[in-house]
């Protein structure tokens, strides 16, 4: 007899559940689909001959209901319903990690990317600067406030700084931000999850009274320690390393007087994950043109392993045309600049350089050799494997392709040494300077591409064309 004795679940494939009032009817499998330690999966395991009563919203289940059936979200979704009140309910039936990877964007390419929304902050919504997470998060400085958004980019609050301006900012952990400014002297790291101040570190040096009100310029992130570009009125500039577990100066990466352009303070930091190197780079524009230098240098002996300056000496194959923003592939350590006259691209394998280690890259797509350049202000942002050049306000991506015309994760050696790679350069939005404003500052962050443009306010959201979930957001 006993052995007659089953579960009576096992049998029945179908469940009925009663959300709210409101009654639905799915299957066993579906339930369970939502994980082992989910709500529904438990509740799915329960002997039950009657609708089981779950007192929440039936029209949010409804759409956490045809995502656990289809793995997306229904077209309509978003429209009825904003991303924050999907996740209040996902996290408490126990299937947020479905829900964030049905409303993410989808694989950011620049040659089909568009803009699917601008983040206005509610005050100050001018931003100064901003950073990107890996999972699409953001934060914005604005005066001397940080608003942060998730994944989903839902506001979720703003921490106000002792500070009146924020015109640097790194995240050091993903809760853990430090922040700058070029009015203010010191780096200061502040918690975000709680609102808290937690320390500064200054620059400063009693047998030398030039080092005093050191500004922060430039901040780079690694997993044990924070690199810093500080600049003091007199000109005296330094990149310090900072220990992260202690928020302690462990040692001085560099210092010089920046009188001249090749001494001045480096305004972009990089650390380079392959080879723990820091690339720092400083770029002028006085009334002769532009000029500046890219430097890299080792942080275990404080050597600088190599260098350019420009113009230089004329060894260059361009002499003349000196780059106006420089990039970091931190994925192929792969070294890009911009040149400010031509506003050609240039590439250098970081692993090969030389006196002249400069390919200058060729359009291979004929609908824009014939693209000129205004010779404004350009901005340059490596990301993905693309390189995102902001020029005359409009953007430009230059693709990477293999041999189908596919996206290509991986660089394959040539017989003459140099890495084959084969780049394709489209607009990702062309409009006149004053339609939309000069580019300021390009990120990415997760699957998104985040845009500021010069005294307009907000930062502007680019996805892949082909995701159809747009999320509209404000504070």
């Amino acid at each position: 007899m006993a052995a007659q004795i089953s579960n009576p679940i096992a049998p029945c494939r179908r469940i009925k559940l009663n959300v709210g009032g409101k009654f639905f009817e799915t299957t066993l499998s579906t339930l369970q689909s939502a994980g082992p330690d989910s709500l529904l999966a438990a509740l799915s395991n329960r002997a039950a001959y009657n609708p089981i009563f779950i007192d929440r919203d039936p029209e949010i289940f409804s759409v956490l209901l045809s995502l656990l059936r289809s793995n997306r979200l229904p077209s309509a979704a978003l429209r009825r319903f904003s991303i924050h009140e999907l996740a209040e309910e996902a996290l408490y039936y126990g299937v947020e990690s479905r829900l964030r990877s049905a409303s993410l964007p989808s694989p950011l390419h620049g040659i089909d990317a568009a803009i699917v929304d601008t983040i206005r902050p509610a005050s100050d919504a001018v931003p100064s600067t901003f950073s990107a997470g890996e999972d699409g998060s953001l934060w914005i400085a604005h005066g001397g406030q940080i608003s942060i958004y998730d994944s989903y980019l839902s506001y979720s609050t703003a921490v106000r700084t002792h500070l009146d301006d924020i015109t640097s900012i790194c995240r050091v952990w993903p809760e853990i931000a430090a922040v700058g400014s070029e009015s203010s002297s010191g780096l200061h790291i502040y918690d975000l999850s709680s609102g808290h101040y937690t320390g500064s570190v200054h620059w400063t040096d009693q047998d030398d009274p030039r080092i005093y009100k050191a500004r922060v310029c430039a901040i780079a992130n690694s997993p044990d320690s924070v690199f810093v570009s500080f600049d003091c009125p007199h000109r005296e500039n330094s990149v310090l390393v900072i220990d992260k577990s202690t928020l302690q100066v462990s040692s001085e990466l560099t210092r010089q007087s920046g009188s001249a352009a090749k001494n001045t303070f480096p305004g972009k930091l990089t650390w380079l994950p392959e080879t723990s190197l820091v690339i720092g780079s400083a770029v002028t524009c006085g009334a002769f043109g532009y000029s500046g230098y890219i430097r890299i240098w080792d942080p275990r002996n404080k050597e600088v392993v190599w260098e350019t300056n420009e113009p230089g000496s004329g060894r260059s194959s361009r002499f003349g045309d000196s780059f106006a923003d420089v990039g970091v592939d931190i994925d192929d350590s792969i070294l890009f600049k911009i040149c400010s006259k031509s506003g050609d691209l240039a590439m250098a394998d970081i692993r090969k350089l030389g006196d002249d280690p400069w390919v200058y890259m060729e359009d291979t797509n004929p609908s824009m050799r014939e693209a000129s350049y205004g010779g404004n202000e350009v901005h340059l942002h490596c990301y993905k494997r693309q390189v995102f050049v902001g020029k005359d306000g409009g953007l430009e991506v230059w693709s990477r392709l293999n041999e189908r015309g596919g996206w290509s994760e991986q660089r394959g050696d040539s017989e003459n040494g140099r890495d084959e790679m084969s780049l394709k350069r489209n607009y990702v939005d062309k409009v006149e300077m004053g339609e939309r404003g000069l580019i300021k500052r390009i990120e990415g962050g997760g699957e998104r591409l985040f845009v500021s443009r010069e005294n307009v306010e907000g930062i502007e959201v680019w996805e892949s064309s082909n995701h159809s979930a747009i999320i509209s957001v404000s504070s």
